[in-house]
């Protein structure tokens, strides 16, 4: 197979901005997480540490809950009014949850209203986070062309792991050089939020100078047989089915590999905290890298042969 042609001007243009714009949005989502040992007494009225960590888990995990339903409102917006406004759309919201979370009273200030706002920010990450994958993937893919759209699609995971590891790099900074450890519970928690506004602000100007995507610009308008994305995709069982299937076990194997490694260091294989961070920085730095080379071998072999 020839090599593939060099990427254009507008084309590098819609990779920068569209994988800008997905890692603000994912560190967002993952700040929450990286933060929630710092934040969690500031919005629960237990005395307990593990329960307060149990609520703000539940928080985190009812967010998930909202990004299928992201998923489906932004693809929506996305086929109707083009992929250019929902990925702005997306990006806004976010910034709206995280300078949410980033300026909530705390618990002992207005009591339940702050786990109330707490979770309201975290469903509102939820349905951005929900939508910005779906529309981002289509995005890239539509202004790859089809000898490069392994290469494009792979800075969706790219800047998805990007994310994680600038929320582990501002966590570091502000442990180790800028903030104390009661610094850090009564107040320094804000600042990554805080960061999380600003940069999407970046993102959402970068986004507002997109270059929509020739396949929405010449589509045609629905008609009314051709309405209602469901009864779409069960035409198509079997793809619907792999496409569940690889999804569910990727999703799993990531979570497991990017959220739960640095809990199995520390409590099973008995590494200290600090020692544990660096596996787990160096380890997603190497995931993170690899993507855009796999990216271009799906486009030198095809994609069954890079799963298989």
């Amino acid at each position: 197979m020839a090599a593939p042609e060099k990427i254009s001007r507008r084309r590098l243009k819609a990779i920068l901005s569209g994988s800008v714009g997905n890692l603000v949005e994912w560190y967002d989502w993952y700040v929450f997480s990286a933060f929630s040992l710092y934040f969690s007494g500031s919005f629960f009225p237990s005395g307990d540490a593990t329960a307060q960590l149990l609520y703000t888990a539940g928080i985190f995990a009812l967010g998930f809950l909202m990004r299928p339903i992201g998923g489906w409102m932004f693809g929506r917006i996305a086929d109707k009014v083009g992929r250019k406004q929902s990925m702005t759309l997306s990006v806004l919201l976010m910034s709206l949850g995280s300078l949410l979370i980033a300026l909530t009273p705390t618990y002992q200030t207005v009591g339940l209203v702050a786990p109330v706002m707490l979770l309201t920010a975290r469903l509102l990450q939820g349905l951005s986070v929900g939508g910005e994958y779906g529309v981002s993937a289509t995005y890239l893919s539509e202004m790859a062309t089809p000898s490069r759209r392994g290469f494009y699609s792979s800075f969706l995971y790219l800047t998805l792991i990007g994310a994680q590891l600038l929320a582990l790099g501002i966590q570091l900074v502000l442990q180790k050089w800028l903030l104390t450890e009661a610094q850090l519970l009564a107040w320094g928690w804000r600042i990554p939020f805080a960061v999380g506004a600003a940069l999407s602000l970046v993102a959402l100007f970068l986004r507002s100078n997109l270059d929509e995507t020739a396949a929405f610009e010449a589509q045609a308008p629905e008609t009314e047989d051709q309405r209602g994305s469901l009864r779409v995709l069960w035409q198509y069982p079997r793809a619907v089915a792999t496409v569940v299937g690889l999804t569910m076990g990727g999703t799993l194997a990531f979570y497991t590999f990017t959220a739960y490694m640095l809990k199995f260091l520390v409590n099973t294989a008995h590494m200290s905290k600090a020692t544990a961070a660096n596996v787990s920085f160096l380890s997603l730095l190497v995931f993170a890298g690899l993507q855009p080379l796999f990216g271009s071998l799906a486009d030198r072999v095809g994609r069954r042969g890079c799963q298989t």
